[in-house]
């Protein structure tokens, strides 16, 4: 610390030698065979919500429309996650790091008790030695290609959500909560961490919201008057879904047979992951008066695009920085861009940029704009495209 520091961060500039060090950044890289493009935290204040039942549904229902999902089970001492697949089998590894365990239907799963001997053990650990095994369950996992991958955390704001938030780039959190009078307080904490740690919030999920008798149809509030429209207004967020209480539903998780139970409250988060849409998006487009370029490294500049709900609010234009072997998707990585599109790319800038879990789309042409908007439609997609031009090789393969 400078000898000029009075500690008070909101009174310094942007270029503070103190503040630069606290804003390391902690990221850790996924083990390098895996291959995972979306990350979506799974999150509330307090525990018994229905939180692990709200990944679970959302990772089969993303398999279910053709998706490659991945659980990653965060909650360390309250694992539920293989139960309600019905997973009895332990997870084995090699030198090159651990397996997930695949369910009946080919979703990928990584919880301590598919690695404690006997399930029913307590998980008696502190917090750091928790926070650890999340991040190995990042960091030592083979996941393979993974299109979405749902992390159970565990409740509250503690040392596990923070190492998870810390270590692991998730693109948005899905905030579960019920009707109870305590929710105002449960929601109020799960956004400021969201706030703190700079992660986009998706949207809310009351659960337990009502109870629908089979015999007349009316709905019962059984847990009382819901608040969750005043309470997402207050914190200007999405309600996504309201799931009701329904019998089957535990009963499907008791029997290990949360893969076969149909329900479409889920349907609207689905779509929204499908499109990105709830979530507020940067994509940069390598481009030369406005127009796609077909080698990224030699870009004239980078026309940045920020989203939200599917539409460009805002946008700007980014002089290429320069050539530098590894610079470029280091800067747009600082830039807090999620998305690349381009005509080419070498194969180590794109290598670089899925180290950084932001996606790459080759093959566009046209405006920047509209490839822009082509991506937020879903009809942009990547055609694979690297650039093998001899008299570029050198520099496109290192940006």
């Amino acid at each position: 610390m400078s000898e000029n520091c009075d500690q008070n961060c909101s009174s310094c500039s942007d270029d503070c030698a103190d503040r630069k060090e606290q804003e390391t950044d902690f990221h850790e890289k996924p083990n390098e065979l895996s291959n995972i493009k979306k990350v979506i935290g799974v999150v509330s204040g307090k525990g018994g919500v229905g939180k692990s039942l709200i990944t679970s549904l959302l990772a089969v229902i993303m398999n279910r429309r053709g998706y490659n999902s991945a659980i990653l089970d965060a909650d360390i001492t309250g694992p539920s996650i293989p139960k309600a697949f019905g997973i009895k089998e332990k997870a084995t590894g090699n030198e090159l790091g651990l397996f997930p365990i695949k369910s009946k239907t080919g979703i990928e799963i990584m919880s301590i008790n598919l690695l404690l001997e006997n399930e029913a053990e307590p998980v008696v650990w502190r917090g750091p030695i928790l926070a650890n095994t999340v991040k190995q369950f990042w960091t030592d996992v083979i996941w393979g290609d993974v299109d979405y991958m749902f992390i159970d955390m565990p409740p509250g704001t503690g040392d596990v959500p923070l190492t998870v938030f810390q270590s692991i780039a998730i693109d948005g959190i899905i905030i579960v909560t019920s009707p109870q009078e305590l929710v105002s307080m449960i929601v109020t904490k799960a956004v400021k961490m969201a706030e703190m740690m700079n992660i986009p919030i998706i949207g809310a999920v009351e659960n337990m919201s009502y109870f629908k008798c089979t015999d007349c149809g009316k709905e019962y509030n059984i847990f009382g008057e819901s608040n969750i429209e005043k309470i997402a207004k207050e914190h200007n967020i999405d309600i996504i879904a309201k799931i009701p209480i329904d019998p089957k539903i535990a009963a499907a998780c008791d029997r290990g047979m949360i893969e076969l139970f149909n329900g479409d409250w889920l349907d609207n988060i689905a779509d929204i992951l499908e499109k990105n849409g709830g979530i507020d998006m940067k994509i940069a487009v390598a481009s030369e008066n406005g127009m796609v370029t077909e080698h990224f490294g030699h870009c004239e500049s980078f026309d940045i695009f920020e989203t939200e709900n599917d539409q460009i609010v805002k946008s700007e234009s980014i002089a290429n920085p320069g050539h530098k072997p590894g610079f470029l998707p280091n800067f747009l990585n600082d830039m807090g861009v999620n998305v690349i599109i381009s005509g080419g790319m070498g194969g180590g800038a794109i290598d670089i940029f899925n180290e950084k879990n932001i996606e790459v789309i080759t093959g566009a042409n046209g405006t920047s704009k509209a490839a822009a908007n082509s991506y937020l439609q879903g009809t942009l997609k990547s055609t694979g495209s690297v650039c093998h031009q001899h008299q570029h090789k050198d520099e496109c393969e290192s940006h």
